[in-house]
Formats: C-alpha cells, sequence, structure tokens
C-alpha cells in the first residue's frame, strides 16, 4: 500500500486505486465494502461502552445509555465537528499512554510488586497452560483455540487502510507517508505482541470473572483482562482509573468511525457511485444525510437490549473482520495489478518514492492469507449444535455483497477489466510532482514541537 500511495498521494487511494488499477466496479465493490467495514464498528463501540459503564452499575438501562451514546455522536459529527481533528489527536494519545502504562504494569507486578506481593512472573503460562483447547480436545483443540485468536487478531490489526486514507490531505506526502507507514507497522506490531504477552502473563484463560464477561455478558470487570488481574490482585482505584480511560478510548473511536464512515459515503456519492441526496453538506461542511445514514447503521447497538451483550458484540466482529480481510485482499490484489501495469508500461519501481521488500511474494501471500481468513471467520457455526442464523449472517453478509456490487456495478455501467498496458499510471502524477518540488517545510513554532514532531512522526 505504501508503495502505490507515495507514488500518487490522493484521498481515499485504496478504493480509488482499486477503480483504477483493475476495474471500476471493483472499486464500487470496494468502496461500499470499506463504508460497511467503518459503519458496523460504530455499534460496536457503542455496545463496548455500555459494557463498560455497567462496571460500575446497572441502574441505568442498557438501551438509556444506547441512545445517549447516540445522541452524542450526533450532536459532536453536526455541530462540532470543527474540533474533531485536535480532540482525536489528544486522545489518541491518551490510548498510547494507556497502553504503555499497562505494559509497565504488567512488568511490576509479575516481579511481586503488588498488594499481595505474589511473584507470579509465567505462572499462567505453565497451569492453565499457555494454550486453551476449544470445541476439542488434544492437539486439535488447541489448533481450533489457535485459530480463534487468529480470527480475534484479524479484527484487531488496522493501520495501513486509515494511514492511507489521510495521503491526499497531508503536506510533502512522498516524504511524510513511508514515515508514517514504517511507524505504523513497527508501532502496531511493537503494541499489539507485547500487549498480547502482557494479557497472558496477568490473568489465565480460565478465570471464572473473565469467562463469565465472555458467557454469561456480566460485567466481569468489563471483560478487560487487565482490570480483573487488578481484582485479582485486590488493587484498589486502579481499575476505575483503567475502566474510565477505556471507556473514553471507546467512545473516541465511535466518534472518529462515524466521522470516516460518513466521508467515505460522502466521496461515494460525489463520484456518482451513491445516490446523489447524500452529497447535501450544512453550512459548515458537514455531510448531514451521510451523517444520518450511519447514525441509522448504528441502532443496531439496541440489538443488545433483547440479546447478551457478548453476543452482540461477537456479531459486530465477525461483520467487521471479514470486511477488514476484504479490504486487505483488495488492498493486495490491487497491489499486484499495479506492479504488472508499472512492468508493462517500462515504469521502474526502483524510481518510485518508496519501493517495498519482497515484492510481489508478500503481496500474493497477503493476498491468499486474508482470501482464506475471510471464509473462515465464522467457521464456527458450522461445528455440530453451533449453527446460528445472526452469526452466519454476520460472518458471511460481505462475502455475498461484495461479488453481488461488483458484478452489478459492472453490468449495469458496462465497466472495463483494465489490462496492464491500459492502466493510466501518469494520471495526476505531474501535479504530485510539482507539489512535492516546490514544497517548502514550516519551521517547528517552538522546541517542544520540534522534539514532539520527531518523536511521533
Amino acid at each position: 500500500m505504501a508503495e502505490m500511495v507515495t507514488y500518487l498521494p490522493i484521498s481515499s487511494p485504496f478504493i480509488r486505486f482499486a477503480g483504477r488499477y483493475v476495474d471500476e466496479a471493483f472499486g464500487v465493490a470496494a468502496g461500499y465494502n470499506f463504508f460497511v467495514f467503518e459503519a458496523a464498528l460504530v455499534p460496536f463501540e457503542i455496545v463496548a461502552c455500555n459494557v463498560i459503564i455497567h462496571y460500575w452499575s446497572d441502574v441505568v438501562p442498557a438501551g438509556a445509555i444506547i441512545a445517549i451514546v447516540i445522541v452524542l455522536y450526533g450532536i459532536v459529527n453536526v455541530f462540532a465537528v470543527k474540533w474533531y481533528g485536535e480532540s482525536e489527536f489528544w486522545l489518541a494519545l491518551g490510548k498510547v499512554v494507556l497502553i504503555i502504562g499497562l505494559i509497565i504494569y504488567t512488568f511490576i507486578t509479575m516481579l511481586g510488586a503488588n498488594p499481595l506481593h505474589d511473584r507470579f512472573g509465567f505462572r499462567y503460562w505453565k497451569n492453565p497452560g499457555a494454550f486453551a483447547e476449544l470445541y476439542k480436545t488434544g492437539h486439535l483443540g488447541r489448533f481450533l483455540g489457535f485459530l480463534q485468536c487468529l480470527i480475534q487478531a484479524s479484527f484487531t490489526i488496522a493501520g495501513p487502510d486509515y494511514v492511507s486514507m489521510a495521503a491526499g490531505e497531508a503536506e510533502n506526502p512522498r516524504v511524510v507517508m513511508p514515515r508514517a507507514f514504517n511507524a505504523v507497522f513497527y508501532r502496531l506490531t511493537s503494541f499489539f505482541v507485547l500487549g498480547s504477552l502482557a494479557v497472558g502473563i496477568n490473568v489465565p484463560y480460565n478465570d471464572k470473572e473473565l469467562a463469565a464477561a465472555f458467557k454469561s455478558g456480566l460485567p466481569g470487570a468489563a471483560a478487560s483482562p487487565y482490570v480483573v488481574a487488578m481484582n485479582r490482585l485486590k488493587i484498589q482505584v486502579l481499575p476505575d482509573i483503567v475502566n474510565a480511560m477505556v471507556l473514553t478510548a471507546a467512545f473516541s473511536a465511535g466518534n472518529s468511525y462515524v466521522y470516516c464512515a460518513s466521508r467515505s459515503l460522502f466521496g461515494l456519492a460525489l463520484e456518482g457511485k451513491a445516490p446523489r441526496f447524500l452529497t447535501r453538506c450544512t453550512k459548515t461542511g458537514v455531510p448531514i444525510y451521510c451523517v444520518g445514514v450511519v447514525l441509522l447503521i448504528s441502532l443496531l447497538s439496541f440489538l443488545q437490549v433483547s440479546n447478551n451483550a457478548s453476543i452482540v458484540l461477537q456479531w459486530f466482529v465477525n461483520l467487521v473482520t471479514a470486511s477488514q480481510l476484504i479490504n486487505f485482499s483488495v488492498m493486495a490484489f490491487t497491489f499486484l495489478r499495479f506492479m504488472k501495469a508499472c512492468q508493462a508500461q517500462g515504469l521502474s519501481r526502483d524510481s518510485l518514492p518508496y519501493k517495498g521488500r519482497f515484492q510481489p511474494f508478500a503481496a500474493y501471500y497477503a493476498l491468499t492469507g486474508c482470501f482464506i481468513m475471510t471464509f473462515v471467520g465464522g467457521y464456527t457455526v458450522f461445528l455440530p449444535g453451533n449453527w446460528d442464523v445472526p452469526t452466519f449472517l454476520f460472518s458471511y453478509t460481505m462475502i455475498g455483497v461484495f461479488p453481488i456490487l461488483f458484478v452489478g456495478w459492472k453490468l449495469l455501467k458496462k465497466t472495463k477489466w483494465y489490462k496492464p498496458h491500459e492502466v493510466d499510471l501518469l494520471k495526476d502524477v505531474d501535479e504530485i510532482e510539482a507539489y512535492t518540488r516546490n514544497y517548502v517545510a514550516k519551521p517547528p513554532r517552538n522546541k517542544f514541537a520540534k522534539y514532539f514532531d520527531k518523536a511521533f512522526s
């Protein structure tokens, strides 16, 4: 993705690249899939907020909390959108501080610095063990447990797609974007690996409080393994602080998804790929009907009122995971078509602002892995006694919708599947190169800004 985006940094790049390098219909299907992915994360975060709030009290019913959160999202995205960028920056910084703090907490407590003076170290890796059995016993059960973790990891891993979305608005993108892609890769990898390690150290997989949260939908320390671990160690106050920060992060994430999903739909409407009325904006430039559509989709969070919270969360996890894996498959396939176009038209990848390693093998690996995992994500419904219609629909709907969108748009608009020599690799490139040549970097406002930009660039 970095290779294509740094060559041609435009807004919504991987969606537009799919239409430019493969087929317009492919880009339309990718655009709607990304919109569904973003929009489905809104009710997920709303349900998550509700679960966290019920850690403290269940006096306020779930339906009321969901309604309040949806109204707040509407107010923020319609009336306070001008503060979106600044607020999200500081909230994102808070998330980083939270993650680093929890990793440090794990290191300190595992060495015995806790109220119980329990130097537990890697105890839970031995008892009950590092690999849990799932559905079956023995080696097959442990493999299925690992596979379930892999599916959950597919839900959590996101980054390149979000970084690429900012390419069209970034300053000096051909210099900034390669650093951004590298930073996201290394930071996500380190945070996820260390975070997973910390969770395995802090709490055993058979902890009763944690199991009750996931199986029965009980508050269970808001289903946070860190808070469960703090309760096990009789740590006071800190669980409330962590849950408050997690609640802030969940609310912030949901607000971001409302913003991103509405702008994705707005972009489709501007290009004539969604109903024209969706292009209408307020005086401040807010695509009011697009925000309304996203908030209507967020009403799916009310499913929690009549269902177990953990089950509803899992439904949205299944939907988002499938959409995200399709996104990554689209990126990998689009890049392969881009490479073939470069070879056919004599454009050397060595001349590009950024050249990815291990290509095209890494792209083939990503395409194959993501494509397979897309179908594996909801495999549990096919196990004996596990059939569940909502789970099946949430897991496989987008797998059916994507080809329908592609074929439907192709037949409707009679679009063309581009051959490598037919791909337009030069459109908008001259403008980008002129901007890069004439760009003059702005000096930092002060020393603090200089070091801050260096640390987070």
